[in-house]
């Protein structure tokens, strides 16, 4: 009777719409930080010093600064000093890309700057140019060493945007809370029931990108 009560028709559906706001906001910026993220990890390998000084600024800046934080001074801050009234859903996706950006980033660098130098030797001296060298040489090498990272990047942040719920954003886990402070006079235990379904809903949203990063490594073994 209570799982009933619980797992309604409507229930259900206020939580399926959770989680589609909640994985439209994760695979937004997953899909941006892996392209800004690409491009700054490249940017991070340039020879000039002033270039990695300004790159090394912002991914220190983006690990010092707690997430949260970034999110209330976007949401908050914004308005009061600039009067920008972004919408929370904006904010999530441009912090949570700021971020992804900067990790990806340093996991591309890494994933380059691994690479042996006499295979860029070796491709100079066959006639490829730079840039031939780095779309030909040196990224199919390092995408096979920065998948994993990358898959873990990304699933970390599938499960960081539940910080959204705290700028007002009506994802998957600000329903469950609704939808048991409304149902605790009728299921005392309702928090385990609708947070072990949240659980189960965010397994399911994630496993597959695990599934993704097993398979990528056979093929490329």
């Amino acid at each position: 009777m209570e799982f009933e009560y619980l797992f309604q028709h409507d229930h259900l559906i206020r939580l399926f719409s959770g989680l589609w706001m909640t994985a439209k906001i994760a695979f937004i910026s997953v899909f941006f930080s892996a392209i800004f993220g690409l491009i700054f990890g490249v940017i991070m390998t340039s020879k000039y010093k002033w270039v990695k000084i300004l790159s090394q600024f912002y991914l220190e800046s983006i690990r010092i600064i707690p997430i949260l934080v970034m999110l209330f001074v976007f949401y908050f801050g914004f308005a009061t000093w600039f009067n920008w009234q972004l919408s929370a859903e904006l904010v999530c996706i441009v912090v949570f890309t700021l971020w992804g950006t900067a990790e990806m980033g340093d996991l591309v660098r890494a994933a380059i700057s691994s690479i042996d130098r006499h295979q860029q030797d070796s491709a100079y001296a066959l006639g490829l140019s730079p840039k031939q060298t780095l779309i030909y040489v040196i990224f199919p090498q390092s995408l096979k060493r920065v998948t994993p990272g990358a898959i873990n990047l990304f699933t970390r942040m599938v499960k960081t945007s539940s910080l959204a719920m705290l700028i007002g954003v009506v994802e998957v886990i600000k329903v469950g809370q609704q939808i048991i402070e409304n149902s605790l006079l009728t299921v005392p235990d309702a928090s385990l029931w609708i947070y072990g379904f949240i659980f189960l809903l965010y397994f399911l949203l994630c496993y597959p990108l695990s599934l993704l990063s097993t398979y990528l490594e056979k093929i490329w073994e």
